[in-house]
């Protein structure tokens, strides 16, 4: 048995809107057995532009019944039949999400009519509700009411049956088909021919710009797990409309999924990726020259657009870097700012600073000593490359990181083995880097198949 449904609603999304009106036709696979519509009092108001297209007015709802009170009537038409409805998706997140709250749980299996439309009626310029219905021939009575779409999606199915020689009906029912967890917009074609390896997916919307970029040890199967659930919050809803299509690019390993999702958020600046579009580090080691025309070193907070020495998260890092550097160098403290009373500069009783907070010290000769704290500070970065597997048995990945900065990444033959940093670069594809990759290759420690050389 078939439960075809249709509602209408205060707004798009079932955790911020409520149902205005629903109608039921329970079809047997013959003919309509049992049919129920109603109003229903949102227990809001509806707005302007939703009665507009609707008809449906604060008037017309006042005196009908709330959501709660039919509950148990629309749980006892849809529990244990097979939920229809033109955009399934829509529909059944709102009728699951009242339903739950008004205590009924909803489990029932599903069927698109757009989806079975596009299989079974290929070739149509449009498979909304409206025109589909003129391609086909059938007149909706009542449009944008509840009543009215149902009984035109009844028809809709009635031919889809009639027309269904290849089983699309059978194959989007069987118990591990994901096709009716799909965005409506999304081809379920391009699903199934993912690939099962590391790599980095693209989602597109209807103009084909990419919104959201993802990384996986398995595009394929990462991929579905976007689609599985029945969110009714607004930004997955919103999220799920917009996917349109999909791509892909593969990679050696998931590490180089990571560092190639990072460069491509920051390339596409994706409307639904948002944890890498913030600076990471919370802290630099920033230099600036005084008016007496001593370099110093301070640690502040990062900001955008200012470039620091270098970066960390926790300020005891910072601190106990930039003291090993005054000790080191014979810097003076109150100039790196570890000292910030007006007490005597504890550098000159522990013989490390030279006086240059008294002015005892030139400019020019303490600034020699800063420089060479700073270029110190960036020569002793690590320098090595990662080798690990590639995307064919024939080929071997290779990340590059040079002097503490991410360099670039490629792939070189299985049997090409290359240690001398100068003559990897030309083999390797130089990428911007970012404090997030980084921070990343800093945290590496190796893996099984991997291997750390050195440069």
């Amino acid at each position: 048995m078939y439960a075809i449904v249709d509602i209408e609603t205060t707004g798009g999304h079932a955790s911020a809107g409520c149902i205005t009106e629903i109608a039921i036709y329970v079809h047997d696979g013959r003919e309509i057995v049992e049919q129920y519509e109603t109003l229903v009092n949102p227990g809001r108001p509806i707005p302007r532009y939703i009665q507009a297209l609707t008809g449906i007015t604060d008037e017309m709802v006042a005196d009908a019944p709330y959501f709660d009170e039919v509950a148990h009537k629309v749980f006892e038409l849809l529990q244990g039949q097979i939920f229809i409805a033109h955009n399934v998706n829509f529909d059944y997140s709102f009728l699951k999400h009242q339903l739950d709250g008004c205590g009924y749980t909803l489990q029932s299996k599903k069927l698109c009519t757009v989806r079975l439309s596009r299989k079974v009626f290929p070739g149509f310029p449009s498979y909304s509700l409206g025109n589909l219905c003129r391609q086909l021939g059938i007149n909706i009575q009542q449009r944008h009411r509840a009543a009215g779409d149902a009984l035109a999606t009844v028809q809709v199915f009635e031919r889809i049956l009639t027309a269904d020689t290849e089983g699309a009906i059978a194959q989007a029912l069987h118990a591990r088909s994901r096709e009716k967890w799909l965005p409506l917009h999304l081809p379920q074609e391009q699903v199934a021919d993912l690939p099962s390896c590391p790599g980095v997916y693209y989602f597109h919307n209807a103009k084909g710009k990419v919104v959201y970029v993802g990384k996986a040890r398995d595009i394929k199967k990462r991929v579905t797990s976007h689609f599985t659930g029945n969110s009714a919050g607004r930004q997955r809803q919103e999220f799920l409309r917009n996917i349109h299509s999909i791509s892909y690019e593969k990679t050696g390993t998931e590490l180089m999924a990571f560092i190639l999702e990072s460069i491509e958020i920051r390339r596409l600046w994706p409307e639904y990726n948002n944890a890498q579009k913030r600076i990471e580090f919370k802290f630099g080691i920033y230099t600036f020259e005084d008016q007496q025309g001593y370099l110093r070193l301070a640690i502040e907070k990062r900001r955008k657009y200012t470039y620091p020495v270098f970066t960390f998260n926790l300020l005891t890092e910072g601190h106990q870097l930039l003291r090993d550097l005054v000790k080191a160098f014979k810097l003076c403290h109150k100039l790196c700012f570890l000292q910030t009373d007006h007490d005597a500069c504890v550098g000159l009783a522990e013989k490390t600073c030279k006086g240059a907070c008294e002015k005892k010290e030139k400019p020019h000769r303490y600034n020699k000593r800063v420089q060479a704290a700073i270029l110190h500070l960036q020569a002793s970065q690590p320098s090595f490359a990662i080798f690990d597997g590639g995307r064919t048995a024939t080929e071997q990945s290779c990340i590059l990181m040079e002097k503490g900065k991410f360099y670039g990444m490629g792939y070189l033959p299985r049997d090409v083995a290359v240690s001398d940093s100068t003559a990897l670069k030309d083999m390797l594809t130089q990428y911007p880097e970012n404090e997030f990759i980084r921070n990343l290759l800093r945290q590496y420690t190796g893996s099984k198949t991997a291997r750390l050389v050195n440069l």
